[in-house]
C-alpha cells in the first residue's frame, strides 16, 4: 500500500513540479556546522529551487504528498480510508521527506568514517 502512495506521490510531484520549474533534488548543506546542515535537512523539505535558482516553497510536494494520500483512499479498505488516517500519512510523507534528506546529507560523511576504519584488504 505504501509502494503505490509514494509512486503516485513521486509521479505527481515529478509532473507538477516540472510544469512549474520546481526543482525538487535535494542538495547538501555547505555548512560544517551540524545545525547548520539539519537545518538545512528540514528547510529543504519544505522548500525547492524555482526557476530563477531561488528557494521557493515546494507547492508541487505540498500537493503531492497531500493529493497522493487522499488518492490513496480510494484503493484502501474503508478502515484506512478516514481523513484522520490520510492526515497522518501526509504527517508520515513530510517526516519520511526529511529522513530521506538527511540521509542524502549524512551519509557521504558516515560512509567515509566507516570506510576509513575498516581493516584493509589483501
Amino acid at each position: 500500500m505504501r509502494l503505490s502512495g509514494v509512486a503516485v506521490s513521486n509521479a505527481m510531484e515529478a509532473g507538477i513540479g516540472a510544469l512549474w520549474g520546481e526543482d525538487p533534488r535535494y542538495v547538501r548543506s555547505q555548512s560544517a556546522a551540524l545545525r547548520g546542515r539539519v537545518g538545512h535537512v528540514v528547510k529543504l523539505t519544505f522548500l525547492a529551487k524555482n526557476l530563477h535558482k531561488e528557494l521557493a516553497p515546494a507547492y508541487a510536494r505540498y500537493i503531492a504528498i497531500s493529493g497522493s494520500n487522499f488518492i490513496s483512499n480510494s484503493w484502501r479498505p474503508d478502515s484506512e480510508a478516514t481523513v484522520g488516517d490520510a492526515s497522518v500519512r501526509i504527517l508520515l510523507g513530510f517526516v519520511g521527506r526529511i529522513s530521506s534528506n538527511a540521509f542524502q546529507e549524512f551519509w557521504p560523511d558516515v560512509h567515509r568514517l566507516v570506510d576509513r576504519k575498516s581493516p584493509a584488504k589483501p
